[in-house]
Protein backbone atom coordinates (compact mmCIF):
# COMPACT_ATOMS: atom_id res chain seq x y z
CA UNK A 1 0.00 0.00 0.00
CA UNK A 2 0.95 3.51 -0.71
CA UNK A 3 2.19 5.33 2.33
CA UNK A 4 1.38 9.60 2.71
CA UNK A 5 3.70 11.76 3.91
CA UNK A 6 1.60 14.83 4.06
CA UNK A 7 -1.64 15.44 6.00
CA UNK A 8 -4.67 15.31 3.66
CA UNK A 9 -5.93 18.78 2.76
CA UNK A 10 -9.13 17.49 2.87
CA UNK A 11 -11.84 18.72 5.29
CA UNK A 12 -12.87 15.67 7.93
CA UNK A 13 -16.45 15.82 5.95
CA UNK A 14 -15.09 15.73 2.63
CA UNK A 15 -12.73 12.64 3.69
CA UNK A 16 -15.94 10.88 5.36
CA UNK A 17 -17.94 11.09 1.55
CA UNK A 18 -15.12 9.87 -0.25
CA UNK A 19 -14.74 6.85 2.12
CA UNK A 20 -19.04 6.42 1.80
CA UNK A 21 -18.46 6.67 -1.62
CA UNK A 22 -15.67 4.29 -2.17
CA UNK A 23 -17.96 2.01 0.61
CA UNK A 24 -20.91 2.41 -1.58
CA UNK A 25 -19.13 1.46 -4.61
CA UNK A 26 -17.43 -2.09 -3.17
CA UNK A 27 -21.09 -3.15 -1.52
CA UNK A 28 -22.90 -2.20 -5.07
CA UNK A 29 -20.57 -5.28 -6.62
CA UNK A 30 -23.41 -8.16 -7.26
CA UNK A 31 -20.97 -10.31 -8.55
CA UNK A 32 -17.19 -12.07 -7.82
CA UNK A 33 -16.23 -11.13 -11.87
CA UNK A 34 -17.53 -7.14 -10.93
CA UNK A 35 -15.70 -7.45 -7.40
CA UNK A 36 -11.95 -8.98 -9.11
CA UNK A 37 -12.29 -6.37 -12.38
CA UNK A 38 -12.86 -3.90 -9.84
CA UNK A 39 -9.72 -4.44 -6.91
CA UNK A 40 -7.60 -5.35 -10.56
CA UNK A 41 -8.04 -1.91 -11.33
CA UNK A 42 -8.07 -0.37 -8.21
CA UNK A 43 -5.08 -2.01 -6.65
CA UNK A 44 -1.74 -3.49 -7.94
CA UNK A 45 -1.38 -7.45 -7.61
CA UNK A 46 0.98 -6.96 -4.59
CA UNK A 47 -1.71 -4.78 -3.02
CA UNK A 48 -4.69 -7.12 -3.44
CA UNK A 49 -2.54 -10.27 -2.21
CA UNK A 50 -1.28 -8.32 1.07
CA UNK A 51 -5.27 -7.14 1.79
CA UNK A 52 -6.12 -11.32 1.06
CA UNK A 53 -3.55 -12.37 3.41
CA UNK A 54 -4.85 -10.15 6.23
CA UNK A 55 -8.11 -11.39 5.58
CA UNK A 56 -6.97 -15.22 5.81
CA UNK A 57 -4.32 -14.24 8.92
CA UNK A 58 -7.39 -13.06 10.41
CA UNK A 59 -9.89 -16.14 9.44
CA UNK A 60 -6.89 -18.32 10.50
CA UNK A 61 -6.13 -16.36 14.32
CA UNK A 62 -9.91 -16.45 14.62
CA UNK A 63 -10.05 -20.83 14.06
CA UNK A 64 -7.39 -20.48 16.90
CA UNK A 65 -4.11 -20.90 14.94
CA UNK A 66 -0.33 -19.81 16.28
CA UNK A 67 1.73 -17.58 14.61
CA UNK A 68 4.47 -20.51 13.53
CA UNK A 69 1.53 -22.15 11.32
CA UNK A 70 0.09 -18.48 10.19
CA UNK A 71 3.56 -17.41 9.23
CA UNK A 72 4.48 -20.64 7.40
CA UNK A 73 1.54 -21.31 5.77
CA UNK A 74 0.98 -17.36 3.97
CA UNK A 75 5.20 -16.87 4.09
CA UNK A 76 4.08 -13.69 5.78
CA UNK A 77 6.13 -11.62 8.75
CA UNK A 78 5.52 -12.01 12.61
CA UNK A 79 4.46 -8.33 12.58
CA UNK A 80 1.93 -8.62 9.75
CA UNK A 81 0.02 -11.03 11.76
CA UNK A 82 0.52 -9.72 15.52
CA UNK A 83 -0.99 -6.08 13.67
CA UNK A 84 -4.44 -8.04 12.60
CA UNK A 85 -4.03 -9.81 16.24
CA UNK A 86 -3.94 -6.38 17.61
CA UNK A 87 -6.61 -5.42 15.21
CA UNK A 88 -8.83 -8.22 15.98
CA UNK A 89 -8.46 -7.57 19.92
CA UNK A 90 -9.67 -4.04 19.88
CA UNK A 91 -12.45 -3.87 16.96
CA UNK A 92 -12.33 -6.32 14.06
CA UNK A 93 -15.65 -6.50 13.52
CA UNK A 94 -15.12 -6.08 9.80
CA UNK A 95 -12.39 -9.04 10.22
CA UNK A 96 -14.97 -11.23 11.76
CA UNK A 97 -17.66 -10.23 9.39
CA UNK A 98 -15.98 -11.52 6.07
CA UNK A 99 -15.04 -14.78 8.06
CA UNK A 100 -18.14 -15.50 8.84
CA UNK A 101 -18.95 -14.72 5.02
CA UNK A 102 -15.94 -17.12 4.28
CA UNK A 103 -17.28 -19.74 6.52
CA UNK A 104 -20.78 -19.67 4.54
CA UNK A 105 -19.15 -20.08 1.47
CA UNK A 106 -16.99 -22.67 2.55
CA UNK A 107 -20.16 -24.65 4.06
CA UNK A 108 -22.02 -23.70 0.79
CA UNK A 109 -18.95 -25.36 -1.47
CA UNK A 110 -19.09 -28.87 0.63
CA UNK A 111 -22.70 -29.22 0.16
CA UNK A 112 -22.80 -28.58 -3.86
CA UNK A 113 -19.78 -31.18 -3.84
CA UNK A 114 -21.99 -33.76 -1.83
CA UNK A 115 -25.12 -32.68 -3.80
CA UNK A 116 -22.84 -33.33 -7.41
CA UNK A 117 -21.80 -36.70 -5.97
CA UNK A 118 -22.91 -39.59 -8.39
CA UNK A 119 -22.64 -42.12 -5.23
CA UNK A 120 -25.38 -40.02 -3.64
CA UNK A 121 -28.74 -41.28 -3.91
CA UNK A 122 -30.81 -37.97 -4.18
CA UNK A 123 -28.46 -37.19 -6.83
CA UNK A 124 -29.40 -40.19 -8.68
CA UNK A 125 -32.84 -39.50 -8.23
CA UNK A 126 -32.68 -35.86 -9.40
CA UNK A 127 -30.38 -36.96 -12.69
CA UNK A 128 -33.95 -39.74 -13.62
CA UNK A 129 -36.31 -37.17 -12.72
CA UNK A 130 -34.63 -34.51 -14.73
CA UNK A 131 -34.02 -37.57 -17.90
CA UNK A 132 -37.22 -38.67 -17.86
CA UNK A 133 -39.56 -36.27 -16.94
CA UNK A 134 -42.80 -37.43 -17.80
CA UNK A 135 -42.87 -40.93 -15.16
CA UNK A 136 -42.91 -38.02 -12.56
CA UNK A 137 -45.22 -35.99 -14.46
CA UNK A 138 -47.43 -35.66 -11.25
CA UNK A 139 -45.25 -34.86 -8.59
CA UNK A 140 -43.48 -32.17 -10.68
CA UNK A 141 -46.67 -30.84 -11.58
CA UNK A 142 -47.77 -30.68 -7.84
CA UNK A 143 -44.56 -29.41 -6.64
CA UNK A 144 -45.09 -26.37 -9.45
CA UNK A 145 -48.19 -25.62 -8.07
CA UNK A 146 -46.97 -25.60 -4.69
CA UNK A 147 -43.79 -23.30 -4.90
CA UNK A 148 -46.60 -20.79 -6.81
CA UNK A 149 -49.43 -20.77 -4.19
CA UNK A 150 -49.51 -17.76 -1.67
CA UNK A 151 -48.83 -18.13 1.84
CA UNK A 152 -52.41 -18.49 2.64
CA UNK A 153 -53.22 -20.99 -0.14
CA UNK A 154 -50.93 -23.35 1.59
CA UNK A 155 -52.21 -23.21 4.63
CA UNK A 156 -55.45 -24.32 3.07
CA UNK A 157 -53.54 -26.74 1.43
CA UNK A 158 -52.10 -28.35 4.83
CA UNK A 159 -55.18 -27.57 6.98
CA UNK A 160 -57.49 -29.99 3.86
CA UNK A 161 -54.23 -32.89 4.11
CA UNK A 162 -54.95 -32.71 7.90
CA UNK A 163 -58.28 -33.27 7.70
CA UNK A 164 -57.46 -37.30 5.66
CA UNK A 165 -57.18 -39.51 7.94
CA UNK A 166 -55.46 -42.69 6.87
CA UNK A 167 -53.15 -41.00 5.01
CA UNK A 168 -51.16 -43.08 1.59
CA UNK A 169 -47.70 -42.16 1.53
CA UNK A 170 -48.44 -39.50 -1.91
CA UNK A 171 -50.52 -37.56 0.87
CA UNK A 172 -47.57 -37.63 3.15
CA UNK A 173 -45.03 -36.13 0.21
CA UNK A 174 -47.42 -33.56 -0.82
CA UNK A 175 -47.91 -31.92 2.97
CA UNK A 176 -43.69 -32.57 3.21
CA UNK A 177 -43.33 -30.24 0.25
CA UNK A 178 -45.99 -27.45 1.65
CA UNK A 179 -44.53 -27.56 4.94
CA UNK A 180 -40.83 -27.11 2.88
CA UNK A 181 -41.92 -23.92 1.30
CA UNK A 182 -44.39 -22.69 3.74
CA UNK A 183 -41.78 -19.79 4.11
CA UNK A 184 -41.28 -19.04 0.88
Amino acid sequence: MVKFRYPSKLTKKEQDELLLDFCYVISSLSDVEKAAQFVKDLLSLQEAEMLAKRVKIAHLLIEGQDYNFIQKSLKTSPITIARVNEWLKYSGEGYRFVVEILKKRKKKRIEEIKARDPLNPSYQWKKLRRRFPLYFWPQLLIEEIIEGASKRQKEKLLSALEKIKDKPKMYKRIENIIKRNREK
